[in-house]
């Protein structure tokens, strides 16, 4: 998978895609992001890709010319990977709070693109018409508002680049996350077995599979239905 990215801060998204899984993803060969900087495509040589709203207002919006002319020029980039390919881009996604709401379902189908190009929206927004015209996807990480959509874009790579198969070490562990079956996970446990008399569930130390995985279910369920009762009525 190849993920671009548009911002005007791309030193915010550094460290969090050069360390730990993003990074071990990229040095394998299975992800590849890209970042760059909006600033490249600005309308004058002060480097301006922002200007103040028709109808005034607080805050400056992010202009149609230098998103247009690097989502354009980046779509060239995007030939091909095998005949019958469309090329250009998967998806073309924006981030913002109006957006639809992330969760695993739409990270597992994400996860299969081949081509992303993230547009991290600053300042008050972007013009619409880009939205119109551009944008495939609008997404929102949460119900808040961030200052840009650079931290929102690091939380989406690291959360559908981590499903490519072959990134994690245990290619089963992504399966049994959090969210996957629209369930809890399980309480987890590691050694000491007993810790100031605090003492691991028998049933993970029985050596039974069939009933540590009914006891994984269990918990699941009944974590579920305390925290978050709305997944079950999905699950339904």
């Amino acid at each position: 998978m190849r993920i671009d990215i548009l911002s005007v801060l791309p030193e915010l998204l550094e460290s969090p895609l050069q360390h730990s899984i993003m990074k071990r993803a990229q040095e394998k060969g299975f992800l590849e992001v890209h970042i760059h900087q909006l600033r490249q495509w600005a309308v004058n040589e002060y480097g301006q890709v922002d200007d103040y709203q028709y109808g005034g207002g607080a805050g400056m919006v992010m202009m149609c010319e230098p998103l247009a002319k690097a989502i354009e020029s980046l779509s060239k980039e995007r030939k091909p990977a095998r005949p019958g390919d469309r090329g250009g881009y998967d998806e073309v996604i924006f981030l913002t709070p109006d957006g639809e709401m992330l969760n695993q379902k739409m990270a597992n189908a994400i996860s299969l693109k081949e081509n992303l190009l993230i547009v991290c929206g600053h300042y008050k927004g972007i013009d619409e018409r880009i939205r119109e015209h551009f944008v495939t996807k609008e997404i929102s990480i949460g119900d808040y508002v961030l200052s840009g959509g650079e931290l929102a874009a690091a939380v989406l790579v690291d959360t559908i680049g981590r499903l490519i198969p072959g990134v994690l070490n245990d290619e089963t562990s992504a399966l049994t996350d959090s969210f996957q079956d629209n369930l809890l996970a399980p309480p987890v446990y590691t050694r000491p077995e007993d810790f100031r008399g605090w003492k691991v569930p028998e049933a993970l130390m029985s050596g039974n599979h069939k009933l540590i995985d009914e006891w994984k279910y269990e918990q699941s369920l009944a974590r579920t239905k305390e925290r978050r009762p709305d997944l079950l009525k999905e699950k339904e």
